[in-house]
């Protein structure tokens, strides 16, 4: 604090400021070592994780579709049992008829199918509807087979004696996301993967 005289011979009194610091905190940053350190983490951590992420995903889309399939086969087995007449799977484009295709990753119904002829015919009633795969996985059967008939005692009319084996496969065709559908002619019906199934190719 001092004095101040000015002209007019009033004394004047005024407070002193305290002085700036010379020298200002310098402002934090991010040095290079330590960025291209965290750089090298995410990246190991990307190399274990993408991985992981891809199988978890693949195996429960091949698994999804595979038992798909084998849920509306056992769907179709009870109703017929139940109704005492026979019912149909078949592949179908359209979600409304049976296209006589062997490609059942186009997509299946299930149907009401009194006169067993494996179409949908005036007055039969589609239970269920598969549309296509969203994938470009391939459900294949070792034998031709469009469609699939069972009949009031639950047998599957028209398979071979040997019954046959719907083979999915992923777009890379790799024997770890094969998944395979067995079936029987007395009904019997089974999905495993590539490695506990011999008749799965």
């Amino acid at each position: 604090m001092h004095f101040v005289a000015p002209e007019s011979g009033r004394i004047l009194l005024r407070s002193r400021k305290p002085a700036r610091s010379a020298s200002r905190r310098a402002a934090s940053g991010v040095t290079l070592i330590e960025l291209m350190a965290v750089i090298s983490i995410v990246a190991i951590l990307m190399m274990i994780g993408v991985p992981s992420y891809k199988y978890i995903n693949t195996a429960a889309q091949v698994s999804g579709e595979a038992n798909g399939l084998l849920g509306d086969l056992q769907l179709a087995r009870v109703e017929a049992i139940k109704e005492g007449q026979p019912v149909t799977v078949c592949v179908s484009n359209d979600g409304a008829n049976c296209s006589g295709a062997t490609t059942w990753q186009s997509g299946w119904i299930v149907f009401s199918d009194p006169n067993g002829n494996q179409a949908v015919d005036a007055g039969e009633t589609v239970m269920r509807i598969q549309r296509a795969f969203t994938s470009t996985d391939t459900f294949s059967p070792s034998a031709p087979l469009s469609a699939v008939t069972f009949n009031r005692e639950g047998f599957a009319q028209n398979l071979p004696n040997a019954g046959v084996t719907l083979v999915l496969h992923d777009a890379t065709a790799k024997a770890t996301w094969t998944r395979c559908l067995t079936m029987t002619i007395i009904g019997q019906m089974t999905v495993q993967n590539h490695n506990t199934s011999a008749g799965c190719t």
